[in-house]
C-alpha cells in the first residue's frame, strides 16, 4: 500500500518480477478494494499469490511512533513483516514509510546477537559496475564497533548479491590518511586491520569521489553522511538528466542528435536513475527486508523484489550471522588473551 502509486506499481512489479523467476510466490497485504482490481488483471500472477486483507495501512507521513502505535500487529506493512517472523515468506518488500518500516522491523523481527542498531544497505552504480553502501540512513552517529559491523554485513551482503568472494572495504572518510578524520573512523580502522577475517579486505579509508569510482566493493559510514551522500547522488543524477534533456532540445541540430543516440541517452538515463538501481537492504535484522524506493515504477520495484529474490537464494543471513560470529569470536579471544597478558605480567 506504501509509496507514491501503492499497488498501481507493487503489482505490475510483481508480475515483471515473476516473469524472471517463475519460481517466486508472493503473499500480498493490503485493502482489498484497491489491491484485487488490479491483481485480477494479471492471472499468472494471481495463481503464484495469496491476498491478506488489511484494514489499516500506514501512511507515508505517519512518524515511526505513530505508525507503530496504529499499525502494530493489524497494519499491512506489519503484517508483511510478520509473515517473515512466522516463516511465511523469506523477504518483505516496501515501498512505505522508510521509518515507520524500519521501527516495525526492530520490533518485530528483532537484530542479530551483537547487533546493536542494523543499518540501511544501498546498491550503489559505479564506473566498475555496482558497490554496496551503508548505512545510509538507519544510524546517526555510529561508533567504532558498530561500523566495524556495519563493514562485516555489508562484505556478506556484497558475496551474497555481487558474488565476489573475499569483498574489498573501505570506511568513508575525510582523506585516505590514517590520521584524519574522526576517532570512531580511525579506531574503526584499526579494528578493521587487526580483525584478520578471512571473508573480506579491508583497503583503510575512501572519500567521497570514490563512491562513483567504485575503488572498492563495499563503503561503510555512519547513516548522517550515507543519507546525504545518497540524496546528493540522487540530485546529481537528476541535474546531469536535465542539463542533458536541455541540450537536446536547443536546436534542430541537437534533436536530430538526440535521435540518432536516443539508444545510448536511454541507457544512461537507466542507468543513472535511482529508482532503477532500487532495493535498500535492511541488515542486521533476524529476516529480509527490503525498502523500495517510494517513487520507483514498476520496473524498479521489480528490482527491489529481485534484490530481495537473490539475497534468500544466496543465503545472506546465515553468511552475516557466520561472519559476525567468527569477527565476535575473534575479539572476545584477544580480549582475554590481553587481560590475561597483563594479569601475568602483573
Amino acid at each position: 500500500m506504501g509509496g507514491d502509486f501503492g499497488p498501481a506499481v507493487v503489482i505490475p512489479g510483481a508480475a515483471k518480477s515473476l516473469e524472471r523467476h517463475p519460481e517466486l510466490r508472493f503473499v500480498f497485504f493490503g485493502q482489498e478494494d484497491k489491491v484485487l482490481p488490479i491483481l485480477d488483471r494479471y492471472e499468472k500472477l494471481k495463481k503464484a499469490s495469496r491476498f491478506v486483507h488489511c484494514d489499516i495501512a500506514v501512511r507515508m507521513d505517519d512518524k515511526p511512533s505513530q505508525a507503530l502505535r496504529q499499525g502494530r500487529w493489524k497494519s499491512s506493512m506489519w503484517k508483511a513483516i510478520e509473515a517473515v517472523k512466522n516463516g511465511e515468506a523469506e523477504a518483505c518488500i516496501s515501498a512505505g514509510n522508510t521509518g515507520a518500516l524500519m521501527a516495525m522491523s526492530k520490533f518485530c523481527l528483532r537484530t542479530m546477537a551483537d547487533i546493536e542498531r542494523p543499518a540501511i544497505a544501498a546498491i550503489w552504480p559505479t564506473l566498475r559496475g555496482e558497490s554496496i553502501v551503508l548505512d545510509v540512513g538507519a544510524t546517526i552517529g555510529a561508533d567504532a564497533q558498530q561500523l566495524v559491523d556495519f563493514s562485516v554485513m555489508g562484505a556478506a551482503m556484497a558475496r551474497a548479491l555481487i558474488e565476489v568472494k573475499r569483498p574489498t572495504v573501505g570506511l568513508l572518510n575525510v582523506g585516505v590518511e590514517e590520521i584524519k578524520g574522526q576517532e570512531e573512523v580511525k579506531e574503526a580502522g584499526r579494528l578493521l586491520r587487526e580483525s584478520g577475517l578471512p571473508t573480506l579486505d579491508y583497503e583503510g579509508f575512501v572519500e567521497g569521489d570514490d563512491l562513483g569510482k567504485g575503488t572498492v566493493d563495499v563503503v561503510v559510514t555512519e547513516g548522517f553522511a550515507g543519507n546525504i551522500a545518497l540524496k546528493t547522488a540522487e540530485g546529481t543524477a537528476k541535474q546531469i538528466a536535465e542539463y542533458l534533456r536541455a541540450a537536446m532540445s536547443r536546436t534542430v541540430m541537437a534533436r536530430i542528435g538526440y535521435l540518432l543516440a536516443r539508444g545510448a541517452f536511454n541507457r544512461l538515463r537507466d542507468k543513472m536513475d535511482p529508482r532503477k538501481v532500487n532495493g535498500g537492504v535492511f541488515l542486521g535484522l533476524n529476516g529480509i527486508v527490503i525498502k523500495s524506493h517510494g517513487g520507483t515504477d514498476d520496473e524498479g520495484f521489480a528490482a527491489a523484489i529481485d534484490v530481495g529474490y537473490d539475497m534468500v537464494r544466496n543465503g545472506l543471513l546465515d553468511k552475516i550471522e557466520t561472519d559476525l560470529q567468527s569477527f565476535h569470536g575473534r575479539r572476545a579471544r584477544d580480549v582475554a588473551f590481553k587481560a590475561a597478558s597483563a594479569q601475568t605480567s602483573g
